[in-house]
């Protein structure tokens, strides 16, 4: 079956970066585009960034633009995601989805790794 296992998540202080990865494993990854969604508590699930099957194309969520930046690996089927400057309003669960249709909407993600903690102090 899919999976898609995100690591890299932890307690920062503003400021400072982390990195977080994905791994994917059970669909033709190089077929997907893949991107990052973040869920702070109480609120929605927000688009951070995305990727095209082939890396061609990415779009930013407009706060993260020029801090964040989304890549990929098509043979070691992982996608990542480096977080600099990183602000309190960062925090949440970060998730990694991958989906046939590249897009914004998380409705859109057909699969969807079980998210990593990011927590960032002032």
């Amino acid at each position: 079956q899919v999976q898609l296992v995100e690591s890299g998540g932890g307690l920062v202080q503003a400021g400072n970066s982390l990195r977080l990865s994905c791994a994917a494993s059970g669909l033709t990854f190089k077929d997907y585009a893949v991107a990052w969604f973040r869920q702070a508590p109480g609120k929605e699930r927000d688009f951070v960034a995305a990727m095209t099957y082939s890396g061609a194309g990415t779009r930013y969520l407009d706060s993260v633009k020029g801090r964040f930046a989304i890549s990929r690996d098509n043979f070691k089927n992982t996608v990542s995601l480096q977080m600099n400057s990183l602000k309190p309003e960062d925090t949440g669960v970060y998730y990694c989805a991958a989906s046939s249709a590249y897009g914004t909407n998380w409705r859109g993600y057909e699969y969807w790794g079980q998210g990593t903690q990011v927590t960032v102090s002032s």
